[in-house]
């Protein structure tokens, strides 16, 4: 590779990062932005093309997003929710898939029905990371956030597998098999959840063991892929290998040790920041390649296609949303859906539909004999183009609107925090009076002072923020001014010692070592 190649293959991240950045400087929706900006890019004369390589978008950038997300996501949370959960990631999918294909059979000439299944297929699953981003920052509902991140990590999976058949069926030149496709479904979730929890399994073991919190990073890096390799080697799903995986690793960090867990939420923020950046920014430079290869076709007519596919997916997201609250509670087996009945989250639910990578990745991986694949692939990105513009723009103005908000759950959280912090420092001076009663430590009574005030500090921290960090006249409290003046004190000791280093009265090595034990401090501090 020369060095101008070299140069255009660093433009793309390079350019998406100062995107991405400027994005949340400004507290603008990251995802939308790299879209447009990409759109606008790929017609800039002289523009280098980049391909959208359906391969290793699934096996490069899809297993690592996917596992990030399932390492944060609460198992427990998703398994209360799992009826909503799977109506949406199973039956809304395949909802989808056969409305949009008889559809789109019935209004585009000369497209096979199998064809149709696949281009449904195509744009059924959500991509719900900008959808996700914006109800966390506005306060959505915990079950809300939850039911969209649960539907987003399973999703993929039933619609590539229906991809799967319909292709196969245009190949093979036949119409689908509904029982070969549902063996086939029932043997890739099954399979690929017995990989996820078998690697899983192994992996958590020994990361329980390991105490050098690098090495067992490197480790869980390798674990998405993986996981996706091993399923796909056996034709079995990667994408719910990848999540099962994650899931169950994030139920279990909590067992590893602590670097290990400082660790691994820095390397999966920054490997999150950076694949997110490129993959949205990539949807939007191909928007030139397709455009020029439907120069053969009306435009009038093309636009038309267009239209009728974004607006179905929309509609049949809005028509299947509240079926997830109603159904269950028909057939006399519904549980909370994590709906709770209001409208209004209903409401949010149904307008979180925007599309993603995953359906321009399965589009550019359709064989070059597809029937009107250049017209497939250009439907799907106006589909994924559509739903982040128009639903991905209006989804914080549609939140702020209705009045939706996690005001209860934030309240109900400080009190169990404070509970649960006022039970361990508890445990925590019942230990240390065990210890001294024991005569296992001989130690200076200002030193058991300064442990049991550290305790009672940190369980007296959980409750003052019942109060929003004021006290009765609006005046902050002891937590408050003592993390107001520390973290003024961290400031001035840190100048300290880059003086001494630039000085040269201490070495680099000195000054990397205090100013690390300085920002744990200072983390502490911002966190509580």
């Amino acid at each position: 590779m020369d060095t101008s190649s070299a140069l255009q293959l660093l433009l793309l991240p390079a350019g998406a990062l100062a995107i991405a950045g400027i994005s949340r400087r400004r507290g603008w929706p990251a995802p939308l932005l790299l879209v447009m900006a990409g759109l606008l890019v790929s017609f800039v004369p002289g523009m280098p093309s980049y391909e959208l390589d359906p391969h290793i978008v699934l096996s490069v950038f899809l297993p690592p997003m996917l596992y990030s997300t399932a390492l944060e996501s609460s198992y427990l949370r998703l398994r209360d929710v799992k009826q909503p959960i799977g109506l949406l990631a199973v039956g809304l999918v395949l909802f989808t898939t056969v409305v949009v294909a008889l559809v789109a059979h019935a209004v585009i000439p000369g497209l096979p029905l199998a064809a149709a299944f696949a281009l449904g297929a195509i744009v059924a699953p959500t991509d719900a990371v900008s959808a996700i981003a914006v109800g966390r920052k506005l306060g959505l509902p915990r079950r809300v956030i939850t039911i969209l991140v649960g539907e987003g990590l399973f999703n993929d999976a039933t619609a590539l597998t229906a991809y799967r058949v319909a292709v196969a069926a245009v190949v093979a030149g036949a119409t689908a098999d509904l029982f070969s496709a549902g063996a086939e479904f029932v043997y890739s979730a099954g399979v690929g959840v017995a990989f996820g929890l078998v690697i899983a399994s192994a992996v958590g073991m020994l990361l329980r063991r390991l105490t050098d919190s690098l090495i067992a990073n490197g480790v869980s890096l390798l674990v998405p892929f993986g996981a996706y390799v091993a399923a796909e080697a056996v034709h079995a799903s990667g994408v719910i290998s990848v999540v099962v995986a994650g899931l169950y690793l994030g139920h279990e960090m909590s067992r590893t040790t602590y670097g290990t867990r400082i660790l691994s939420g820095a390397v999966w923020k920054v490997a999150d920041l950076v694949l997110e950046s490129v993959v949205f920014a990539l949807i939007g430079l191909q928007v030139r390649p397709i455009i020029m290869r439907l120069a053969d076709q009306d435009p009038a007519r093309v636009a038309f296609y267009a239209v009728v596919l974004f607006l179905l997916v929309v509609v049949l997201r809005a028509v299947w949303v509240p079926l997830t609250v109603f159904l269950p509670r028909l057939l006399r087996r519904g549980r909370d859906d994590g709906h709770g009945g209001s409208w209004k989250k209903i409401v949010i639910t149904s307008w979180a539909g925007m599309r993603g990578v995953v359906s321009l990745a399965a589009a550019f991986g359709l064989p070059e004999n597809f029937p009107q694949r250049n017209l497939v692939l250009f439907l799907t990105f106006a589909v994924v183009i559509g739903t982040l513009i128009v639903q991905g723009l209006s989804f914080p103005w549609l939140i702020r609107r209705i009045g939706v908000s996690n005001d209860s759950e934030r309240y109900s959280d400080d009190l169990a925090e404070a509970g649960a912090q006022q039970a361990a420092a508890a445990a925590a001076l019942a230990r240390l009076d065990e210890l001294i009663a024991d005569g296992v430590l001989d130690v200076h009574a200002d030193v058991v002072d300064q442990l049991r005030l550290r305790a009672e500090r940190t369980a007296l921290r959980a409750w003052e923020r019942l109060g929003g960090g004021t006290g009765a006249n609006g005046e902050e409290t002891p937590a408050t001014v003592y993390r107001r003046l520390r973290t003024e004190m961290l400031a001035a000791e840190r100048e300290v010692f880059i003086r001494l280093r630039d000085e040269r009265r201490i070495d680099d090595e000195v000054l990397h070592r205090v100013m690390q034990e300085l920002d744990f401090e200072e983390a502490t501090l911002e966190r509580s």
